[in-house]
């Protein structure tokens, strides 16, 4: 196992952060070596997309193997498009929801489908559901003969006992609000294609993937900087390093099957919200206030089955805690985008 970066006390640049996010684990460079066929990443310009991208680069890279990395995105930061470019990736400016668009895609034996809606659902809805629900279709009509990963959410699960371990791959769905009725959508759609074309198809629940830019930690630890009251509702989340679940997204390609597989991706820790806050309040040396209470159910998953498979994560949710005070303390670059993981009425 690869502890590397397990020794990191802290991360002083974005380009350092992106350099950890991005470095293949041992595993991912001899998935590469193996895998037969190019890869593209449709939704690569998103949170999670461009260190996916640069680490199955990097992967294919160290393999030698003869592998072009295709990253599909409108890209409408334009920067990031020049930045996984200059990776190595051939990138692709393309408007999937364009019927046009989505056929002139060059052929590609390996898809990992990372387009979706999330925030700006709520008043939204008719958007939502033809970007989460409708357009997997497309993607999976478009590519019947590829074999695809699918991001999606454990949001699919209704909240779940606390003591409960959190929702199994094999347990019942009960996606609470519409963003997360139309991700169960999606999960539906591409269920169907898989099994009516045959195409090799895997889902992973992931819930919720966290670095020092974003993410549940992030959240928090900025409300305790800021002398910001933290809400209890939601009591207790999931996370796991986006490093880890990068390594895991690219090599999920090979649990790809008709009928779909579905796989929980998360850590292995279930984690109270209010310690986590105490956690940052003493990082930072500030008093920390609390509203609400913390219900007796969350929504938690179990995602013992990957870990069975992949081996657990190698960042651990105290370095990791560890790192999100330094950055958030120094005043580190965030992406503006909270997670509102402490919703329970499914709005975002």
């Amino acid at each position: 196992m690869n502890n590397k970066n397990n020794g990191l006390k802290s991360i002083p640049t974005e380009e350092r952060l992106e350099d950890v996010l991005s470095e293949p684990y041992p595993e991912d460079v001899e998935f590469a070596r193996q895998l037969d066929g190019d890869v593209m990443v449709l939704g690569a310009g998103g949170k999670m997309g461009p260190t996916l991208i640069k680490r199955i680069v990097r992967a294919v890279r160290e393999a030698d193997a003869d592998t072009t990395v295709y990253a599909v995105s409108r890209y409408s930061d334009s920067a990031v498009e020049t930045e996984l470019r200059s990776s190595g990736a051939e990138t692709i400016r393309a408007d999937l929801m364009n019927d046009d668009a989505l056929e002139s895609l060059p052929e590609c034996e390996n898809v990992i489908y990372m387009v979706g809606m999330k925030f700006g659902t709520t008043g939204q809805e008719p958007k939502t559901w033809a970007i989460n629900s409708y357009l997997p279709g497309r993607v999976a009509s478009r590519f019947e003969d590829s074999r695809i990963v699918a991001l999606s959410t454990g949001n699919v699960y209704p909240p779940v006992p606390v003591d409960s371990g959190g929702s199994t791959e094999t347990d019942p769905t009960g996606p609470v609000g519409e963003y997360a009725q139309s991700c169960l959508g999606r999960e539906r759609v591409f269920q169907h294609f898989a099994k009516e074309n045959g195409t090799p198809t895997c889902l992973l629940r992931l819930n919720y993937a966290v670095e020092l830019r974003y993410g549940v930690l992030v959240d928090l630890a900025r409300r305790v900087y800021a002398g910001e009251p933290v809400p209890l509702e939601m009591g207790y989340v999931n996370v796991i390093w986006q490093g880890d679940a990068n390594s895991v997204c690219f090599r999920s390609l090979n649990l790809a099957d008709s009928p779909a597989e579905i796989l929980n991706m998360t850590g292995p820790d279930v984690l109270s919200v209010r310690r986590l806050a105490e956690r940052f309040a003493d990082e930072f040396d500030r008093e920390v206030t609390f509203e609400g209470e913390p219900a007796e159910t969350a929504l938690l998953n179990d995602a013992s089955r990957c870990h069975e498979i992949f081996e657990e994560p190698r960042m651990p949710a105290d370095r990791v805690i560890e790192l999100v005070a330094s950055w958030v303390e120094r005043g580190g670059t965030t992406m503006g985008k909270p997670t509102k993981f402490h919703v329970r009425d499914g709005e975002f």
